[in-house]
């Protein structure tokens, strides 16, 4: 295993290229994985341009998702960045391991910018003025497959302590109100206008195939049975999903307004602004929760994650750019 370049206060930077690292991470670990890989022959950089052909550099991110769906807990989060050009195939080797939620444009300078200076007159297409993100889930993560990657493992391995009693609550519930689980099932066929979904209530009961409810779902079972008991399971409930809190403060839909990083001694050619790590952060993870950049560069998610109680895994294959990281952190010197 690679020694850590540095390690302090739940902060650990890697000086390495992230393959050699990340066999080493334990496997669903990680709470949030929030980066920011080559874009394939933007930059004018050695590692922009170490592939000769889309396919191979495709292939290269096909690999990394098959790495970041092992270390990436049942139910983490997952932002890849790409390039307008290459976002298509980017999110197409993403949806092979994991289900994409959004694709999210964040919106660059509006008012000031290179596309304020270009000569209109001269483009023959629009001007690239936004850089996709990916967002993605471990497949069911919020019940919507039961058999995704890691969620039957994490079913066996919490079913003890955290499902069987939701499990058994739900049971319970549903008996005291003299329901079966066919007329559930019925119920839910008349709730969802569908004929083709009452299969899914049989898991919510059965220690068998168990499935856990989405929220809309567990809440409304809960008004089914009249229940006003189980507030303790319900914020166990809460802690098993994966963590989203959307605020009026903080952008909720999917275009982001962020202006880039502007020009500084040191600045790395693709750093994007702290004020977007800290929503990602806060949006996606909670305290205590161990975050994951596999491209670090000026690591500004690290001072997110130091700023807002999360640990932090990154790895740059730059050492200056851990040299520079690890001296403003062990300084408290944020951004």
């Amino acid at each position: 295993m690679i020694e850590p370049y540095y390690d302090q206060d739940g902060i650990t930077i890697y000086n390495a290229d992230c393959r050699e690292v990340l066999p080493h991470i334990d496997g669903g670990s990680v709470n949030l994985i929030c980066t920011d890989p080559p874009y394939f022959k933007v930059k004018n950089e050695w590692w922009d341009r170490q592939w000769d052909k889309p396919d191979e550099f495709l292939n290269w991110i096909g690999d990394l998702c098959e790495a970041w769906q092992r270390v990436l807990a049942f139910n983490g989060s997952l932002y890849v960045f790409a390039s307008p050009q290459m976002a298509w195939g980017v999110e197409g080797e993403v949806r092979q391991w994991f289900n994409v939620i959004n694709r999210i444009a964040w919106l660059k300078e509006t008012h000031t910018g290179l596309h304020m200076k270009t000569c209109k007159e001269a483009l023959r297409s629009y001007f690239p003025n936004t850089e996709l993100i990916i967002f993605a889930e471990q497949h069911g993560a919020d019940g919507n497959a039961m058999n995704g990657a890691g969620y039957t493992a994490k079913c066996d391995e919490l079913r003890g302590f955290v499902f069987e009693p939701l499990r058994a609550y739900l049971a319970r519930e549903r008996d005291a109100a003299g329901y079966t689980t066919r007329k559930v099932a019925e119920q839910y066929q008349k709730k969802t206008g569908s004929r083709t979904v009452t299969g899914m209530a049989w898991h919510w009961f059965e220690r068998v195939q168990w499935a856990l409810p989405t929220l809309d779902n567990y809440e409304w079972l809960r008004a089914l049975f009249n229940s006003s008991g189980g507030d303790y399971l319900r914020r166990e409930y809460e802690d098993l999903r994966r963590p989203f809190t959307a605020t009026k403060e903080r952008p909720y839909t999917d275009v982001w307004e962020y202006e880039t990083v502007k020009a500084y001694k040191g600045k790395h050619p693709c750093e994007k602004p702290k004020q977007m790590m800290d929503h990602i952060v806060l949006t996606s993870s909670r305290e205590g929760d161990t975050v994951l950049d596999c491209f670090g560069g000026s690591m500004r998610l690290a001072e997110s994650c130091k700023e807002y109680d999360r640990k932090f895994v990154g790895i740059e294959v730059n050492e200056e750019y851990c040299e520079a990281a690890a001296n403003r952190l062990a300084q408290g010197v944020l951004f």
